[in-house]
């Protein structure tokens, strides 16, 4: 459309400075309802190519409560929930949300009839409906980002190209899910935002849109006019609980490293250069003298990390990372986020006034827990008959959650309702015997209650925040 009005600006410029073309008749100008044609149907045919890759997941396991007041997350309960999916390979391997699949214990991908025409008693279906049993690949709640798999060849789907991130202010964009369960839902708005950081504190930044988006569109994707990924549409800002204009998708440059790290290992190794940073106040500038009043300066270096191997000192003020200027504290955490374990960083500081360079090679970061519930597998996890979920303290974990007992199985969730409450168990607790026999692992307390029968009185000592104690209950 623009190389149409450029040739007929070129046109009337031309015989507007030639005398031989005084009398020659300029072509009109097309009329204004062929433009919104051709852009009509040139956002059709983008939409009906990408919804092509676009399925609806039906998730049940376990969850939290949407009714949950008290804002804890050690209470589960059995949940059914909707959302939606993108096809990034031909194999089978789809892109959704954290939230959407966290705590499945069954996942189904539905790749509904897409209905691309209709007319009075004809409908044109893209293809039949396909309903697959999924595996889950990983999972990664910082970034709210899960991959899951459909055992299929040859689907249509939306590449996650190696290339730069090219998205405007004030674009076109539509966004495809199954909200309400309504699959194949298309909407179209524009970018609101780019890199939108709506928590200070934490390092993640999203393209925020006003294309409606509702509940059910979690883990959808929003694309531009030429069906590239923008993102990944992760949740919105509602007073009602509807769509307000205020959407929010995961750009493509953390779905695309989420989605290779994911897929390799399971998961997103975090890693770590053993320094500390913070950001820049004024105070704090002229205090310290600095070269400038905003930005990043690194507080502490940790003894023999690799930051202090690389050559990166206290005081230093970050200018850029691997030639990308850092003007605050998220972008700097962003690009630890987005760097792999292994592979040199460089970072660019002023020192003194002075640039340096310092290279660091990034280490996998150690475990931390912010949410025991995280830790949960519900296939393997549960505890019936005592109502609890539990993971061993071994390994990482161990070291990860530091107790007194070193061994034994972490009361990591509860489950909603009995008898729960008869056992008086809480989120965190080491179980460390039953009636006195140790307890080591998850199996070895499945054998022990599985001795008991209903009436049978069951004394558990566990730990509780570094306290030892007894918990008393009766098998139902």
């Amino acid at each position: 459309m623009n190389t149409r009005f450029s040739c007929v600006f070129l046109v009337v410029f031309a015989c507007s400075t030639a005398a031989h073309c005084q009398q020659q008749p300029v072509s009109p100008a097309p009329p204004a309802s062929s433009v919104l044609q051709e852009f009509d149907h040139a956002i059709d045919e983008v939409a009906e190519k990408a919804m092509r890759s676009v399925v609806e997941i039906d998730v049940t396991g376990y969850g939290v409560p949407e009714n949950d007041e008290s804002n804890s997350s050690q209470l589960l309960q059995r949940q059914r929930s909707l959302g939606s999916g993108v096809i990034v390979d031909p194999d089978g391997y789809i892109v959704t949300n954290n939230h959407v699949v966290a705590g499945a214990l069954r996942i189904r991908v539905t790749l509904a009839p897409t209905t691309v025409e209709m007319v009075p008693y004809h409908t044109s279906l893209a293809h039949r409906q396909r309903v697959y049993e999924a595996k889950l690949i990983g999972t990664n709640r910082t970034a709210d980002l899960a991959v899951i798999k459909i055992e299929e060849k040859g689907l249509p789907f939306i590449p996650l190209p190696d290339e730069l991130f090219h998205v405007r202010l004030g674009q076109t964009v539509l966004a495809i899910g199954s909200p309400e369960g309504l699959d194949h839902t298309v909407t179209k708005g524009i970018v609101s935002a780019v890199g939108r950081q709506p928590d200070l504190d934490k390092p993640m930044v999203y393209v925020q849109t006003d294309a409606p988006i509702n509940p059910g569109n979690s883990g959808g994707p929003l694309i531009d006019r030429d069906g590239n990924l923008i993102g990944i549409n992760t949740f919105i800002y509602s007073s009602g609980g509807g769509s307000e204009g205020l959407g929010f998708a995961i750009p493509e440059p953390i779905v695309r490293f989420a989605y290779k790290e994911i897929k390799e290992h399971g998961s997103i190794r975090p890693i770590t250069i053993g320094a500390h940073a913070q950001t820049i106040t004024p105070d704090l500038a002229k205090g310290l003298g600095l070269p400038q009043d905003f930005g990043v300066i690194i507080s502490d270096v940790d003894d023999g990390g690799p930051a202090q191997a690389g050559g990166l000192n206290a005081g230093d003020v970050v200018v850029s990372v691997d030639g990308v200027p850092i003007d605050s504290l998220p972008k700097y955490m962003a690009f630890l986020y987005l760097h792999s374990a292994g592979h040199p960083m460089q970072i660019q500081v002023l020192r003194s006034g002075k640039p340096v360079t310092a290279s660091i090679m990034p280490t996998e970061a150690p475990l931390t827990v912010d949410d025991y519930t995280d830790l949960i597998n519900p296939k393997t996890d549960l505890i019936a008959s005592l109502g609890i979920f539990v993971v061993d303290l071994k390994g990482a974990l161990a070291s990860a959650v530091p107790t007194r007992s070193g061994t034994g199985v972490l009361v990591a969730g509860l489950l909603s309702g009995e008898p729960a409450t008869l056992a008086d168990l809480q989120q965190g607790d080491v179980i460390r015997s039953i009636n006195g026999k140790p307890v080591i692992d998850t199996e070895g307390l499945r054998q022990q209650l599985d001795m008991f029968k209903p009436g049978d009185a069951v004394v558990l000592e566990v730990e509780r925040q570094s306290v030892i104690q007894y918990v008393a209950c009766e098998m139902e």
